[in-house]
Protein backbone atom coordinates (compact mmCIF):
# COMPACT_ATOMS: atom_id res chain seq x y z
CA UNK A 1 0.00 0.00 0.00
CA UNK A 2 1.50 3.34 -1.02
CA UNK A 3 1.52 6.39 1.22
CA UNK A 4 -1.17 8.98 0.72
CA UNK A 5 0.21 12.43 -0.16
CA UNK A 6 1.04 14.89 2.56
CA UNK A 7 -1.38 17.78 2.60
CA UNK A 8 -0.16 21.36 2.69
CA UNK A 9 -1.85 23.62 5.23
CA UNK A 10 -3.49 25.68 2.48
CA UNK A 11 -4.76 22.68 0.48
CA UNK A 12 -8.57 22.62 0.47
CA UNK A 13 -10.04 19.37 1.83
CA UNK A 14 -12.12 19.07 -1.34
CA UNK A 15 -11.49 20.29 -4.85
CA UNK A 16 -13.43 19.34 -7.99
CA UNK A 17 -12.09 20.33 -11.39
CA UNK A 18 -14.45 19.93 -14.35
CA UNK A 19 -15.75 16.73 -12.76
CA UNK A 20 -18.10 14.86 -15.08
CA UNK A 21 -19.91 11.58 -14.46
CA UNK A 22 -21.64 9.72 -17.27
CA UNK A 23 -23.58 6.53 -16.61
CA UNK A 24 -23.91 4.09 -19.50
CA UNK A 25 -26.43 1.24 -19.37
CA UNK A 26 -26.68 -1.45 -22.01
CA UNK A 27 -29.16 -0.46 -24.70
CA UNK A 28 -29.86 2.96 -23.18
CA UNK A 29 -28.71 6.47 -23.88
CA UNK A 30 -25.79 7.66 -21.70
CA UNK A 31 -26.88 9.76 -18.72
CA UNK A 32 -24.69 12.75 -17.85
CA UNK A 33 -25.36 12.94 -14.12
CA UNK A 34 -22.60 15.49 -13.48
CA UNK A 35 -21.39 17.95 -16.08
CA UNK A 36 -18.04 19.78 -15.68
CA UNK A 37 -18.48 20.68 -12.00
CA UNK A 38 -15.73 22.70 -10.33
CA UNK A 39 -15.75 23.70 -6.66
CA UNK A 40 -13.63 23.93 -3.52
CA UNK A 41 -14.57 23.53 0.13
CA UNK A 42 -12.17 25.04 2.66
CA UNK A 43 -11.28 23.72 6.08
CA UNK A 44 -13.79 25.01 8.62
CA UNK A 45 -16.33 25.92 5.94
CA UNK A 46 -19.91 24.66 5.99
CA UNK A 47 -21.43 24.58 2.51
CA UNK A 48 -24.98 23.74 1.45
CA UNK A 49 -25.56 21.90 -1.82
CA UNK A 50 -29.09 22.54 -3.06
CA UNK A 51 -31.17 21.76 -6.11
CA UNK A 52 -34.09 19.59 -7.29
CA UNK A 53 -34.00 15.81 -7.12
CA UNK A 54 -31.89 14.40 -9.93
CA UNK A 55 -29.74 17.52 -10.23
CA UNK A 56 -26.50 15.70 -9.39
CA UNK A 57 -26.09 16.34 -5.66
CA UNK A 58 -25.89 12.68 -4.68
CA UNK A 59 -23.57 11.89 -7.57
CA UNK A 60 -21.22 14.65 -6.47
CA UNK A 61 -21.27 13.42 -2.86
CA UNK A 62 -20.49 9.89 -4.07
CA UNK A 63 -17.47 11.15 -6.01
CA UNK A 64 -16.17 13.21 -3.10
CA UNK A 65 -16.90 10.31 -0.75
CA UNK A 66 -14.58 8.08 -2.82
CA UNK A 67 -17.30 5.52 -3.56
CA UNK A 68 -17.26 6.36 -7.27
CA UNK A 69 -14.86 7.96 -9.74
CA UNK A 70 -15.46 10.73 -12.29
CA UNK A 71 -15.70 9.82 -15.96
CA UNK A 72 -13.53 12.84 -16.69
CA UNK A 73 -12.12 15.79 -14.79
CA UNK A 74 -10.76 15.38 -11.28
CA UNK A 75 -11.88 15.05 -7.68
CA UNK A 76 -9.25 15.77 -5.04
CA UNK A 77 -9.83 14.78 -1.42
CA UNK A 78 -7.24 15.82 1.17
CA UNK A 79 -4.86 16.60 -1.68
CA UNK A 80 -5.21 13.21 -3.40
CA UNK A 81 -6.69 12.86 -6.89
CA UNK A 82 -9.10 9.96 -6.49
CA UNK A 83 -8.78 8.72 -10.08
CA UNK A 84 -5.04 8.25 -9.66
CA UNK A 85 -5.35 5.91 -6.65
CA UNK A 86 -5.43 2.13 -6.63
CA UNK A 87 -8.47 0.49 -5.05
CA UNK A 88 -6.84 -0.15 -1.68
CA UNK A 89 -5.52 3.41 -1.46
CA UNK A 90 -8.94 4.78 -2.43
CA UNK A 91 -10.49 2.72 0.36
CA UNK A 92 -7.88 4.03 2.77
CA UNK A 93 -8.53 7.63 1.70
CA UNK A 94 -12.26 7.13 2.24
CA UNK A 95 -11.70 5.68 5.71
CA UNK A 96 -9.22 8.33 6.82
CA UNK A 97 -10.31 11.55 5.13
CA UNK A 98 -14.11 11.27 4.72
CA UNK A 99 -16.99 11.08 7.18
CA UNK A 100 -20.58 10.69 6.03
CA UNK A 101 -23.90 11.47 7.71
CA UNK A 102 -26.96 9.94 6.04
CA UNK A 103 -30.63 10.89 6.14
CA UNK A 104 -31.62 7.46 7.48
CA UNK A 105 -28.64 7.17 9.86
CA UNK A 106 -27.26 3.87 8.43
CA UNK A 107 -26.22 2.53 11.82
CA UNK A 108 -25.66 -1.24 12.05
CA UNK A 109 -28.57 -2.69 14.07
CA UNK A 110 -26.57 -5.59 15.57
CA UNK A 111 -23.97 -3.24 17.05
CA UNK A 112 -24.37 -0.93 20.05
CA UNK A 113 -24.29 2.83 19.64
CA UNK A 114 -20.74 2.86 20.99
CA UNK A 115 -19.62 0.15 18.57
CA UNK A 116 -21.21 1.98 15.66
CA UNK A 117 -19.49 5.24 16.56
CA UNK A 118 -16.11 3.52 17.03
CA UNK A 119 -16.32 1.68 13.70
CA UNK A 120 -14.09 4.07 11.68
CA UNK A 121 -11.29 3.64 14.23
CA UNK A 122 -11.81 -0.13 14.33
CA UNK A 123 -11.48 -0.28 10.54
CA UNK A 124 -8.27 1.74 10.83
CA UNK A 125 -7.03 -0.85 13.37
CA UNK A 126 -6.30 1.73 16.02
CA UNK A 127 -5.11 0.52 19.44
CA UNK A 128 -7.91 -0.36 21.87
CA UNK A 129 -6.85 2.28 24.39
CA UNK A 130 -6.95 4.99 21.72
CA UNK A 131 -10.37 3.82 20.50
CA UNK A 132 -11.78 3.89 24.03
CA UNK A 133 -10.47 7.39 24.69
CA UNK A 134 -11.66 8.84 21.39
CA UNK A 135 -15.01 7.08 21.62
CA UNK A 136 -15.72 8.66 24.99
CA UNK A 137 -14.83 12.09 23.64
CA UNK A 138 -16.98 11.55 20.52
CA UNK A 139 -20.03 10.44 22.51
CA UNK A 140 -19.58 13.36 24.92
CA UNK A 141 -19.36 15.80 22.01
CA UNK A 142 -22.86 14.87 20.84
CA UNK A 143 -24.30 14.33 24.34
CA UNK A 144 -25.14 10.61 24.06
CA UNK A 145 -22.50 9.07 26.35
CA UNK A 146 -25.31 7.42 28.33
CA UNK A 147 -26.45 5.54 25.20
CA UNK A 148 -23.12 3.82 24.44
CA UNK A 149 -24.44 0.35 25.36
CA UNK A 150 -27.86 0.77 23.78
CA UNK A 151 -28.75 -0.62 20.36
CA UNK A 152 -30.08 1.58 17.53
CA UNK A 153 -33.60 0.20 18.01
CA UNK A 154 -33.57 1.44 21.61
CA UNK A 155 -32.92 5.15 21.00
CA UNK A 156 -34.75 8.04 19.35
CA UNK A 157 -34.26 9.36 15.82
CA UNK A 158 -32.49 12.43 17.12
CA UNK A 159 -30.10 10.27 19.14
CA UNK A 160 -29.49 8.06 16.11
CA UNK A 161 -28.44 11.08 14.07
CA UNK A 162 -26.21 12.30 16.89
CA UNK A 163 -24.54 8.89 16.84
CA UNK A 164 -24.18 9.11 13.07
CA UNK A 165 -22.46 12.49 13.44
CA UNK A 166 -20.14 11.11 16.11
CA UNK A 167 -19.27 8.19 13.83
CA UNK A 168 -18.63 10.56 10.92
CA UNK A 169 -16.26 12.75 12.93
CA UNK A 170 -14.52 10.42 15.41
CA UNK A 171 -11.55 9.87 13.08
CA UNK A 172 -11.12 13.63 12.41
CA UNK A 173 -11.75 13.45 8.65
CA UNK A 174 -10.86 16.30 6.32
CA UNK A 175 -14.41 16.46 4.94
CA UNK A 176 -17.78 15.52 6.41
CA UNK A 177 -20.49 14.83 3.84
CA UNK A 178 -24.06 15.17 5.06
CA UNK A 179 -26.83 13.90 2.79
CA UNK A 180 -30.15 15.41 3.93
CA UNK A 181 -29.12 15.01 7.59
CA UNK A 182 -32.32 16.61 8.91
CA UNK A 183 -34.70 15.04 6.39
CA UNK A 184 -35.91 12.31 8.75
CA UNK A 185 -36.10 14.43 11.91
CA UNK A 186 -38.63 16.77 13.49
CA UNK A 187 -37.80 20.47 13.68
CA UNK A 188 -36.37 20.31 17.22
CA UNK A 189 -33.99 17.44 16.49
CA UNK A 190 -33.16 18.85 13.08
CA UNK A 191 -32.07 22.14 14.64
CA UNK A 192 -29.93 20.26 17.17
CA UNK A 193 -28.18 18.32 14.39
CA UNK A 194 -27.46 21.52 12.48
CA UNK A 195 -25.94 23.08 15.60
CA UNK A 196 -23.69 20.05 15.98
CA UNK A 197 -22.53 20.24 12.38
CA UNK A 198 -21.89 23.95 12.80
CA UNK A 199 -19.80 23.18 15.88
CA UNK A 200 -17.66 20.69 14.01
CA UNK A 201 -17.11 23.21 11.23
CA UNK A 202 -15.97 25.76 13.80
CA UNK A 203 -13.35 23.21 14.89
CA UNK A 204 -11.87 23.14 11.41
CA UNK A 205 -13.65 20.35 9.59
CA UNK A 206 -15.10 21.03 6.15
CA UNK A 207 -18.82 20.23 5.90
CA UNK A 208 -20.62 19.71 2.58
CA UNK A 209 -24.34 19.18 3.08
CA UNK A 210 -26.91 18.25 0.44
CA UNK A 211 -30.25 19.58 1.62
CA UNK A 212 -33.69 20.80 0.67
CA UNK A 213 -34.26 22.46 4.05
CA UNK A 214 -34.20 26.24 4.27
CA UNK A 215 -33.26 25.96 7.96
CA UNK A 216 -30.16 23.99 6.97
CA UNK A 217 -28.99 26.46 4.36
CA UNK A 218 -29.42 29.30 6.86
CA UNK A 219 -26.59 28.01 9.08
CA UNK A 220 -24.13 27.48 6.21
CA UNK A 221 -21.37 29.82 5.10
CA UNK A 222 -22.17 29.36 1.44
CA UNK A 223 -24.82 27.86 -0.83
CA UNK A 224 -24.04 26.04 -4.08
CA UNK A 225 -27.02 25.56 -6.38
CA UNK A 226 -27.17 22.70 -8.89
CA UNK A 227 -29.41 21.93 -11.81
CA UNK A 228 -29.13 19.28 -14.55
CA UNK A 229 -25.74 18.17 -13.30
CA UNK A 230 -24.20 21.64 -13.32
CA UNK A 231 -23.50 24.34 -10.77
CA UNK A 232 -25.77 27.27 -11.57
CA UNK A 233 -25.14 29.57 -8.64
Amino acid sequence: MSALPRVAADTPPVRARDATKVYVASGAEPVRALDAVSLEVAAGEMVALVGPSGCGKSTLLNLIGCVDLPTSGAIEVAGAATSSLRDNDLTRLRREAVGTVFQFFNLLPAMTIGENVALPLILQRRPRAEIAKRLQAALDSVDIADKADAYPSQVSGGQLQRAAIARATIHAPSIVLADEPTGNLDSHNGAAVLRLLRTFASRGQAILMATHAIEATAVCDRIIRMQDGRIVG
